[in-house]
């Protein structure tokens, strides 16, 4: 931890500048993605081993300031935690945060956004995987489509920023990557392309990625020739496109190809408190359980740079000591 212009900076053993948090609220999900959990779900976490809300707030609160600037909700899916809307209100108000940010699946969120837009919510991440209802079915095992499309014309109504996420997968929704590319042509949304991870909570089921960051750049080149690379803001994890006469944008992430570990800046804590330094390690220090063993501000803060100061140099690293967990109980 050092000091620039009197503020606080997390800095990791590789120098890398920490100041992004992204906080699972709950494992929990009314979704059933394949590539995320298995369709009977999981074993759910009991309420006691769930941080409160009370804890959240702490955690975030020491988190911001030691010199995290930029916090993004969870889950599972945030929406399904009663006191989710509690505790956006609670961070909203955390002096130093410059930025708060949500990852949802749109399936609850449509009445809340004017409360949403209310509490400063600039930025919304919302799960897209196909335009189609069948298909849209058949990966979530739900019949949720028309409550996502909802959400997402109110956020653009509400005039909050648009992120739509949507997992590359072979066999199940390749038809549906220019489709989503249209998508940019009359709304200002942006569609990030992702690619495939092994966190199903379970067995993967493919043995080698078919489509990387590559290819799927291809298949969109082949029909939009015209696509030209964008400056990636500090900190992307997505290479940028945009499309000339296209309102939106395009983002590709090679989450699994792993090529933006070097200047990662982002933590995670998972619905247990349990704090991980990379997407892939499986855990490395649980602050809720800090927490309960009677630790002040002060010593939080101190576990946090400790922590960090023994972090993996990237993703390929950490999973050699990792475990592919459901995306659920990971926060993304």
């Amino acid at each position: 931890m050092t000091k620039r212009k009197g503020l606080i900076v997390l800095i990791d053993n590789h120098g890398r500048t920490i100041n992004y948090l992204r906080l699972a609220v709950t494992d929990r999900c009314n979704l059933r993605c394949f590539y995320c959990m298995p369709e009977h779900g999981l074993e759910w976490l009991g309420r006691s081993d769930l941080m409160t809300y009370e804890e959240m707030m702490r955690i975030c609160s020491v988190a911001v300031n030691a010199g995290i600037e930029k916090i993004r909700i969870t889950g599972g899916e945030p929406f399904v935690r009663k006191d989710t809307m509690k505790l956006l209100a609670g961070l909203s108000e955390l002096s130093g945060l410059r930025q708060l940010t949500i990852t949802t699946n749109g399936v609850l969120t449509a009445p809340l956004v004017p409360e949403l837009k209310k509490l400063g919510i600039q930025s919304v991440n919302l799960s897209l995987d196909t335009l189609d209802r069948d298909r849209f079915f058949a990966i979530t095992h739900r019949d949720e489509l028309p409550a996502v499309m909802d959400t997402m014309q109110q956020l653009i109504s509400n005039g909050i920023e648009v992120k739509l996420n949507a997992v590359v997968m072979d066999g199940k929704n390749i038809q549906d990557i220019i489709p989503l590319v249209q998508l940019t042509k009359e709304l200002p949304v942006s569609v990030r392309f992702i690619e495939e991870m092994p966190f199903n909570g379970g067995e993967s089921h493919y043995t080698a990625l078919k489509w990387d960051h590559v290819r799927i750049y291809q298949a969109i080149k082949e029909q939009f020739p015209t696509i030209k690379k964008l400056q990636d803001p500090e900190y992307s994890t997505s290479y940028n496109y945009g499309i000339p006469g296209h309102k939106g944008a395009i983002g590709i992430i090679a989450a699994y190809t792993r090529s933006f570990c070097g200047s990662c800046n982002r933590i995670r804590i998972t619905p247990v408190g349990m704090l991980k330094t990379c997407l892939y390690d499986n855990g490395v220090l649980n602050i809720k359980d800090l927490i309960r063993m009677g630790y002040n501000d002060e010593d939080l803060g101190k576990a946090l740079v400790a922590t960090l100061s023994k972090r993996h140099k990237d993703g390929w690293e950490a999973e050699k000591h990792g475990v592919h967990e459901s995306m659920a109980r990971i926060g993304g």
